[in-house]
């Protein structure tokens, strides 16, 4: 998929973004990991969700939250980065995109919890290593949006039992990578087949 460089705001900050468009009006707004510890949208999970959500026909969009590469403003301890991904779905609302779905790794499935736990937000979305238990989580808005959380089975930054339990709260499925830990080096092909399998029932 080709991606082109795109701006866009969010309140007062101009974020960065890799938009690839495909045919249809589906898209996602994928999210990075943890700006405070190196992550950023140039990630090998986020591009594997590219990958994954671009063969299923979706436009994606990946973006730097602030504080994180070349997008403006600073860490916001999760209340401007909830900000963010909603300027992300309004950005590509504005490309004609109308069934927008969410799509984070590890603090950037943080920062979706925290939207999908706004009142009326609702965004079919896939989890990948959600940190609950080294991150609090608000597990609310899980119910009816979440599809899919997918855990290393070596992931020190996962309480998987946690994460299995809520993920069968909110009807969800829930798989297990083995030999990933959090950050999934040499794991990404099996990753992207959970993905893709995901997505083609969906």
């Amino acid at each position: 998929m080709k991606e082109e460089s795109v701006v866009f705001p969010s309140g007062g900050v101009r974020l960065e973004g890799q938009l690839a468009r495909n045919d249809g009006n589906r898209a996602v707004v994928i999210c990075h990991p943890h700006p405070q510890m190196g992550g950023s949208m140039d990630n090998n999970v986020v591009e594997t969700l590219v990958v994954a959500y671009g063969g299923a026909g979706f436009a994606t969009l990946r973006f730097n939250f602030r504080g994180a590469g070349r997008s403006g403003g600073s860490y916001d301890e999760g209340r401007g980065e909830r900000d963010d991904v909603l300027a992300a779905v309004a950005f590509l609302a504005g490309e004609g995109c109308g069934n927008i779905e969410l799509a984070g790794y590890s603090f950037g499935a943080w920062v979706i919890s925290r939207v999908l736990a706004v009142p009326g937000m609702a965004f079919p979305s896939i989890l990948v290593s959600p940190p609950a238990g080294f991150m609090e989580f608000d597990f609310s808005g899980w119910p009816g949006n979440v599809r899919l959380v997918t855990a290393g089975d070596r992931d020190p930054y996962l309480d998987q039992e946690l994460v299995r339990e809520e993920a069968r709260r909110a009807g969800a499925d829930f798989e297990v990578i083995p030999g990933a830990d959090h950050f999934y080096g040499g794991r990404e092909r099996l990753l992207l087949e959970v993905v893709r399998k995901r997505l083609s029932v969906s």
